[in-house]
């Protein structure tokens, strides 16, 4: 029998807890630490999910012979030192989204994935979901050329809170966080971007970051991306995406994808699963057992985290 891909936890919020949940759904899987700001959080958590280990401190799932990678959904600002302390441990490592808040950090963390040769990958959940799959099968198989991308990405979180509406001990960042997912989506699907232009609106006097932000890319294949993110928006909430090609049009909402027509498409051939976190964790998983490199690895996302830079630059430059 094939011994399981044993798995510590680090940060067990609402995110973490729905990578525990598609992990739960994976055949050879065991988890076995999970690690929290809080003793007491940690605790329960990893009773609710048969893990044998908790803890409050990262280095102590590091030093156990028992953990084989690690999945780390802490606080943006820590991502990428955990990611090379875990494979600084030899520990393949899943960092969430966003692989860092600056393209030194990201640049370190690749080096770290080169010199180890451990599976490090990314969170990149726009790749997996089956809806995006669709688009991109289209546009691999010659069926569909990208002209342009619409997204929209709209919160309500004039407070810092998390997605349980339970307070946050960090800030979350609409350019370094939320628009990664579009930058590396827009890219995975029409091709390197190589301009990048980017407006934001006030800073917000408590939080001290912009509650508004425009981006514009450009990819080699021509196609251009408009994306538009706010903290401010009281309505509909979420990220909505309308592909439009030379061969159709295609709106994505979540797992759901239309036409332009609004006529749905199902999709739920696609993959083994509707859930984008649960086939993430698969990728993950078969890429450790496959001795293989992952969709969404550090080296395949890295270039989103380049534009990134440029864009925070050209915000920099403007303040």
């Amino acid at each position: 029998m094939t011994q399981p891909v044993r798995i510590a936890l680090a940060g067990a919020g609402a995110f973490g807890e729905k990578h525990l949940d598609g992990l739960a759904k994976i055949d050879g899987v065991e988890i076995v630490s999970i690690i929290s700001r809080t003793g007491e959080q940690a605790a329960a958590v990893a009773a609710k999910y048969g893990a044998k280990h908790s803890s409050t401190e990262l280095a102590d799932a590091l030093a156990r012979d028992d953990v084989d990678a690690v999945i780390l959904c802490t606080p943006t600002q820590m991502h990428a030192a955990q990611a090379i302390a875990c494979m600084e441990a030899g520990k393949h490592v899943q960092v969430e989204i966003p692989l860092a808040d600056s393209w030194a950090d990201a640049e370190a963390v690749a080096a770290k994935a080169r010199e180890t040769g451990l599976t490090c990958m990314v969170g990149h959940t726009r790749r997996f979901n089956p809806s995006h799959q669709y688009v991109h099968n289209k546009i691999v198989a010659g069926e569909l050329a990208l002209q342009q991308m619409d997204v929209q990405t709209y919160f309500f979180r004039r407070k810092n809170i998390n997605a349980k509406g339970e307070p946050r001990s960090w800030t979350d960042h609409l350019l370094w966080h939320h628009a990664a997912h579009t930058v590396d989506l827009f890219a995975y699907q029409a091709g390197r971007i190589v301009k990048a232009n980017v407006l934001q609106g006030p800073m917000h006097p408590e939080l001290g970051i912009a509650m508004d932000m425009s981006i514009q890319l450009l990819s080699e294949s021509g196609a251009i991306c408009t994306l538009s993110l706010s903290f401010n928006n009281d309505g509909p909430l979420g990220s909505f995406f309308r592909y439009i090609g030379d061969t159709g049009t295609y709106i994505a909402r979540y797992d759901d994808l239309v036409n332009g027509k609004e006529e749905p498409i199902d999709v739920s051939k696609v993959d083994l699963s509707m859930n984008g976190i649960e086939l993430q964790d698969r990728e993950f998983v078969a890429a450790i057992r496959e001795k293989r490199e992952p969709n969404a690895s550090v080296l395949k996302v890295l270039d989103c985290y380049r534009v990134l830079g440029e864009l925070e630059a050209q915000l920099n430059a403007l303040a």
